[in-house]
C-alpha cells in the first residue's frame, strides 16, 4: 500500500478507526511527522487533537537503549529490567532526566502555545504515527499515555514492518496498521511526498483543531458570596461538560483577582469545568494581617462558599489553594468530607503551605495533588513534610526550574494541565 503523502495516509487511517469514534476518542499525533496523520484522523472523528511529548531515556554509555521515558505531568516510565541489566545507577538516572526534562518543557511549550495539554483520564486514547520503524518511541508515548491515566490505549499507524507490528500488537490494547509490507525498509518509501514536516506546521495544524472543536466556556458573573457571616464578591463560571466546579482559595496578600488563580481557572474552563473565584476577606478583614493567616477562619470561609456553590449548582466540587489558601482548603476537607452535595471532593495545592492547616491533614479524605516549584526549595520541603501526614489518596507534583509565583515560560501551563487532570479524574466529570 502506497500512501500520497500523510493527509492521505490519515484519511484512510481514519477510515478504519471510524468505529470509534462513539467512544469519544482523544488523537494523540507524535511530532513532528505524526501530527499531520493525526489531524485528519481526528477531523474524521470528530474526536480531540493534542500532541504527545516523550522524551526516551537513553543508558548513558549506549543512549539508544532506552531504559524508560518521560511524559508531562511528571510522568515516568522507568523499564527496571533495562535499569538492572545496564547497571544503571541512581545518579544516572536522575543526570538523564534532567537533561530530557528541560528538553520535554521546552518542545512541548513550543508545540502547544501556552494550551495546556488534553487531560487523558479514563478516555480512550489513540496514538498516531506517520509509521514505524522500531516502534520503539511510539511504544513510549503509548506508556506514558497510560501512565497519564487513559483507560484504553490505541496505536494507529499506516505502515510498519510485520515483527514491529506483531510485538507492539501485544502492548497495547489495540494496534491498528494498514500495512504491513515483508520488504520494508524504511517508512518514507511508502509514501510518494514524505517530507520533512516543520515545527510550524505542527503548531499551525494545533491551532486549527482547537478552533475547529474548541466549545466557549459559559461566561462569568459577578456575584456575592455569603459565608462566615460576611457578604463576599466573587466570580462565577458555571459548570459545562466538565460536570463540575472548583472553588479557589487564593494565597495571602492577593484576592479573586490573582492573575495566576485567573490564568488557571481559564484552562479549566476551557476543559468545561466550572470556577469560582472570591474574595476571602472583606477590605476592613485585609487590613488586619493577623486575618490573613487565620487558617481556621479561612477554611470555615471555604466550607460556605462550597455550600453556597453547591445550592446554586448541584455539581461536585473541588478547592484550588494556592500558598495559605491551600491550607485553607486542606481544613476544609477535613471538616466536610467528601460526600457530594456537601463535600469537597478533590483539593490542589499551588506553591502551598499545607504544613498550616496543622493537625486536620490526617482526616482530610479528598484526594489531594501538591504543586510545587522545583527551585522553591523550602517550600518544597515543608510540602514533603506535610504530605507525610496526608492519609487520603495523594501525590506531589514538581515543576522542574520553577520559583514560588510559576513566573518561569510554561511553568504555570503545566500546573494548570495538571489540575486539569486531578480535577476531571476526581471530581466524576466527563472522562472518569
Amino acid at each position: 500500500m502506497l500512501f500520497t503523502d500523510r493527509a492521505d495516509a490519515g484519511q484512510r487511517l481514519a477510515e478504519a478507526l471510524r468505529p470509534m469514534a462513539k467512544d469519544d476518542p482523544v488523537v494523540l499525533g507524535l511530532p513532528r511527522g505524526g501530527v499531520p496523520v493525526a489531524f485528519h484522523v481526528a477531523r474524521e472523528l470528530g474526536a480531540a487533537l493534542d500532541v504527545i511529548v516523550v522524551r526516551k531515556l537513553g543508558v548513558p554509555y549506549h543512549p539508544e537503549l532506552a531504559f524508560g521515558a518521560l511524559g508531562e505531568g511528571g510522568v515516568r516510565v522507568i523499564n527496571d529490567d533495562v535499569v538492572r541489566r545496564g547497571g544503571v545507577s541512581a545518579t544516572d538516572i536522575a543526570s538523564v532526566e534532567r537533561a530530557e526534562e528541560a528538553e520535554l518543557r521546552r518542545r512541548a511549550q513550543a508545540f502547544r502555545g501556552g494550551r495546556p495539554r488534553i487531560p487523558l483520564a479514563g478516555r480512550t486514547v489513540i496514538v498516531v504515527d506517520d509509521g514505524i520503524a522500531t516502534g520503539a518511541t511510539a511504544l513510549a508515548a503509548c506508556e506514558v499515555a497510560r501512565a497519564q491515566g487513559a483507560a484504553r490505549v490505541v496505536l494507529a499507524v499506516p505502515v510498519g514492518p510485520p515483527d514491529a507490528a506483531a510485538r507492539l500488537g501485544g502492548q497495547v490494547d489495540e494496534l491498528v496498521c494498514l500495512s504491513t509490507p515483508y520488504g520494508f525498509s524504511a517508512v518514507g518509501e511508502w509514501y510518494r511526498d514524505f517530507g520533512q514536516t516543520p515545527d510550524e506546521e505542527v503548531v499551525a495544524l494545533l491551532v486549527r483543531a482547537t478552533a475547529a472543536s474548541r466549545t466557549a466556556p459559559a461566561a462569568a458573573v459577578e456575584v456575592r458570596v455569603e459565608a462566615g457571616g460576611v457578604t463576599l464578591p466573587g466570580e462565577l463560571t458555571e459548570a459545562g461538560d466538565g460536570g463540575a466546579l472548583v472553588v479557589f482559595a487564593h494565597g495571602s496578600g492577593s484576592s479573586r483577582h490573582s492573575p495566576r488563580n485567573r490564568s488557571v481557572a481559564t484552562a479549566l474552563n476551557r476543559a468545561g469545568l466550572g470556577t469560582l473565584l472570591f474574595d476571602l476577606l472583606t477590605p476592613a478583614e485585609e487590613a488586619d494581617r493577623a486575618n490573613v493567616f487565620d487558617i481556621e477562619t479561612l477554611a470555615g470561609r471555604l466550607v460556605d462558599a462550597a455550600a453556597w456553590v453547591q445550592r446554586r449548582t448541584p455539581v461536585p466540587v473541588g478547592v484550588f489553594g494556592a500558598s495559605t489558601g491551600a491550607a485553607a482548603a486542606l481544613r476544609a476537607a477535613a471538616a466536610v468530607g467528601t460526600e457530594r452535595g456537601s463535600g469537597i471532593g478533590a483539593v490542589v495545592s499551588r506553591g502551598g503551605r499545607p504544613d498550616l492547616a496543622g493537625d486536620c491533614l490526617g482526616d482530610v479524605r479528598a484526594p489531594t495533588l501538591l504543586i510545587v516549584g522545583g527551585d522553591d526549595t523550602q517550600v518544597l520541603e515543608l510540602n514533603r513534610q506535610a504530605q507525610a501526614h496526608l492519609r487520603c489518596e495523594n501525590r506531589l507534583d514538581v515543576v522542574a526550574g520553577a520559583t514560588h509565583l510559576f513566573e518561569e515560560p510554561g511553568a504555570l501551563d503545566e500546573v494548570a494541565g495538571l489540575a486539569q487532570e486531578w480535577f476531571l479524574r476526581h471530581l466524576g466529570a466527563r472522562s472518569v
